[in-house]
């Protein structure tokens, strides 16, 4: 089933360590998993992804002790596997066998520290003076000379990853916003993502069967792209198979965020959304002078939680998302009360697996409590979508824009920061694309878009109207509040 799932063999592993971990809870666990688990994922007697059988199962360890929650004396939702980190070569410039070893020398000219001399014909850098700014690379005429960087650098638009004096990368949590990028793109999985799936998996047993209190799951409206291999209305009977006693749409609590951000706008001028967690985060790091503008509206995964604690105060609700950006925030003191725990995709995926539920053998349950703007939260532009028309129906202007990824959203909140944005709405989404891009995602790509257009087109209610009343029904609010 993986093989129709997965973008990546990291992505599988990770899905496998999952399973069998949920597997080991069902049977008891104990300390034996750390010699079982490995084993059973990787047999022997020879490696098939690294120089040795041994090695390969150690770090299965380090997996599994993520798996139940990683570090605890680690604040941040993602962490580096020292043992998984040291195939990537060293950053820095690198001169390439296209070096022709020309008379000109244009890249010594171009160095301001010295730090390039031919030795038999051949540009050679001096690593101790090397400043890595990369201006040898644009001088030398036959593209010989590459800045090389380790992918996990290079997706860190936060600027939060560096490699240490054991060439093993390190995160700064202090720059981190928990996006996920670096876990998605370490080709050798040595960055991955804490899980809370024991969590999980206590509230639901504890529920005695949701006599002793209902478990509520809340799904990302991403999630329609994601289960290629069943209907979105399969999955979600076969979530109530593993326990829950009823799956509601983030996208409900989008309808409230996103209606409650147009009065927003409307009162303060200049505003931008407050959905994504690491877009926040990167704007309070980053541009501090900026947090004023951000949407003191929580986001739609902590307005669905509200929705559902305000109609059942003894509910348990676990989101069901695409990213690492809300396994922290559901942490924080905005989302405490409402949030008790966040599982991936990847993570509900070993779930199912694990308990042998297959989705597309099951009947379908209904799932239609959301409208159309609710549901393309999950992409980039949906939400300014939504912001240009609450505002035309309520009689203001919204000059919106979605910024897609954090390198835009650097550019236009610079440009907002000098005054020299014409906008005064601003969507950001930490991934390239929105939640449809998650780093938890099975799976990444131009449908994924198509499919959450599609389910948006699918909803019965077009506006935000019927969602915003239940929302004041259930906490006593009306029109004057």
């Amino acid at each position: 089933m993986e093989n129709r799932l997965f973008d990546t063999t990291v992505q599988k592993l990770k899905y496998e360590v999952i399973k069998e971990l949920i597997i080991a809870y069902d049977n008891g666990l104990d300390n034996s998993i750390f010699h079982d688990i490995p084993i059973k994922i990787m047999p022997g007697p020879h490696a098939s992804l690294r120089c040795c059988v041994y090695k390969e199962r150690a770090i299965l360890q380090e997996r599994l002790k993520l798996a139940m929650g990683g570090d605890k004396q680690n604040p941040n939702v993602v962490e580096v596997i020292d043992i998984a980190c040291d195939e990537c070569p060293v950053d820095g410039i690198f001169v390439t066998p296209a070096c022709r070893g020309c008379i000109s020398h244009r890249c010594i000219e171009a160095c301001p520290k010295n730090a390039i001399s031919i030795e038999d014909k051949h540009a050679v850098v001096d690593k101790s003076k090397c400043i890595e700014c990369g201006k040898c690379t644009q001088a030398c005429p036959y593209n010989a000379m590459i800045l090389q960087k380790r992918p996990c650098v290079l997706s860190c638009k936060a600027n939060a990853i560096k490699v240490n004096a054991d060439k093993k990368a390190e995160i700064d949590t202090n720059k981190c916003v928990g996006c996920g990028a670096c876990v998605y793109q370490c080709p050798f999985g040595a960055i991955s993502d804490k899980s809370y799936i024991l969590d999980t998996l206590d509230i639901i047993k504890n529920s005695e069967n949701n006599t002793k209190y209902k478990v509520y799951a809340i799904i990302a409206p991403s999630i329609v792209a994601q289960f290629n291999y069943a209907r979105i209305e399969q999955v979600i009977t076969g979530m109530q198979r593993l326990g829950f006693h009823q799956v509601v749409e983030t996208a409900l609590g989008a309808d409230l965020t996103l209606n409650e951000e147009a009065d927003e706008i409307k009162e303060k001028g200049t505003l931008t959304t407050s959905c994504c967690p690491s877009f926040v985060k990167y704007v309070q790091i980053n541009f501090p002078d900026l947090y004023k503008y951000v949407s003191h509206t929580p986001s739609p995964m902590v307005m669905a939680g509200k929705l559902i604690k305000a109609m059942d105060p003894t509910a348990k609700v676990i989101f069901v998302g695409p990213c690492t950006s809300k396994k922290f925030e559901y942490k924080l003191d905005i989302a405490k009360d409402y949030i008790d725990c966040v599982i991936s995709f990847e993570e509900l995926q070993a779930f199912l697996d694990a308990r042998g539920v297959d989705v597309s053998t099951l009947p379908d349950t209904s799932l239609d409590n959301a409208s159309y703007y609710g549901r393309i939260f999950a992409r980039s532009g949906g939400i300014t979508e939504g912001v240009k028309a609450l505002a035309a129906e309520r009689g203001f202007e919204a000059r919106p824009i979605a910024m897609s990824g954090l390198d835009e959203c650097r550019k236009q909140l610079t440009l907002l920061k000098v005054h020299k944005s014409s906008f005064n709405f601003f969507e950001g989404m930490a991934c390239d694309g929105g939640c449809v891009n998650g780093a938890l995602c099975l799976h990444h790509g131009p449908k994924s878009l198509t499919d959450v257009n599609k389910y948006g087109e699918m909803a019965k209610e077009k506006t935000v109207d019927n969602s915003v009343k239940l929302y004041k029904m259930a906490t006593g609010k009306d029109d004057n509040d």
